[in-house]
């Protein structure tokens, strides 16, 4: 799966060639110091940052893609993984493999995307809600839109200034593809995270004001040590001097060896627990998260209010990312990925449509 490294970068495990060294080719191809083409300059914009290659001290020979953690500035993120494109399988798979992509999901072709699976945080709870890949396959052409919409609820309504944001950052991306010719993408996928707390610390909603406390993060270590979570791994990351490469050593060896024999289909699950601070205006503030005791009598619905009605100025800032992840079958074209293009087209109908409705 997925680690998450000390340094705020996560690492994705090389896969088996020849589709681990094709995604290795295309983020060095990317990310080439001396690429000039405007294509790529611009693709780059659209996916995580990638910082090279890394191996664990015990295992030099195995070889993980260090990238951006695009969940870190978040503090509760909204995290979901929708594979895009008509086709699952590249033009060299065999038929074989071209069924057993197309049984695992008939309506690909026909609705242009697949949610891989999501986490959704939901207030009320303070707990976040899981949906795996069989989520995703249960949908079909009648009940996709409210499929989706379940990502963007946080149990007490639907966060459309989330979906509108989105809708903007897949437009851009659509416009990348309208405009290149050199790369067509199969079984890649589109990474969604939003911020699921509230962004105000005080909320004045006509004579009542609605304060948050803001409580110290369970993964908050004494003397300003983060501890970061991943699934189920552990890593200190200490800030004393000399201290950070024992701290990778011992904690990727470790991630190293549990992961091993258990590696599988990516797990975007990553919650740094580092808040950072949203500056607004004097009256949307920085964000902690909404504790239990402000869930109680008539804080609910003035909490409907915060989320469902926000001023405009707020959905536009509204923290929201996408990026598209997973290169292991992109290929040189000279023909648009009309595949792709129409699954972002699809895909934007129906966040449209929630919207709107």
């Amino acid at each position: 799966g997925i680690l998450q490294h000390p340094d705020g970068t996560v690492l994705k495990q090389l896969q088996p060639p020849p589709r681990g060294p094709r995604e290795q080719e295309f983020y060095n191809k990317v990310y080439d110091s001396d690429c000039c083409d405007s294509i790529l300059l611009e693709l780059r914009e659209y996916l995580p940052k990638y910082f090279g290659v890394w191996s664990p001290p015990t295992a030099p020979n195995d070889t993980y893609l260090k990238l951006e953690d695009v969940t870190r500035k978040f503090n509760k993120p909204c995290i979901m993984d929708v594979k895009i494109g008509q086709k699952s399988y590249d033009p060299y798979a065999s038929a074989e493999k071209i069924q057993q992509q197309v049984s695992k999901y008939p309506l690909m072709e026909e609705i242009g995307f697949l949610v891989l699976g999501m986490r959704v945080y939901h207030v009320s709870s303070d707990s976040y809600e899981t949906q795996n890949q069989h989520y995703g396959r249960s949908l079909t052409k009648e009940t996709v839109k409210d499929g989706i919409s379940k990502f963007f609820h946080n149990g007490y309504c639907l966060r459309k200034d989330a979906i509108a944001a989105s809708i903007q950052k897949i437009e851009k991306i659509l416009e990348w593809f309208e405009g290149q010719k050199q790369l067509n993408f199969y079984a890649s996928s589109l990474l969604f995270v939003y911020e699921g707390s509230c962004q105000s610390t005080t909320v004045r909603l006509s004579d009542v004001t609605l304060a948050e406390k803001r409580g110290v993060p369970k993964g908050l270590l004494p003397g300003g040590d983060i501890l970061e979570y991943n699934n189920n791994i552990h890593v200190i990351n200490s800030t004393e001097n000399g201290k950070i490469e024992a701290s990778v050593s011992k904690g990727l060896s470790k991630f190293y060896a549990l992961h091993k024999k258990a590696y599988s289909k990516r797990h975007h699950s990553q919650l740094s627990l580092k808040v950072e601070t949203l500056e607004k205006d004097s009256v949307w503030k920085s964000s902690g998260c909404i504790t239990q005791e402000h869930l109680n009598g008539n804080v609910i619905p003035q909490l409907e209010k915060v989320f469902c009605h926000m001023p405009a100025e707020i959905k536009e800032n509204a923290s929201v990312e996408v990026r598209m992840i997973d290169f292991a079958h992109v290929f040189p074209s000279n023909t648009k990925d009309e595949g792709y293009i129409y699954g972002l087209k699809n895909l934007i109908t129906v966040l449209q449509n929630i919207l709107d409705n």
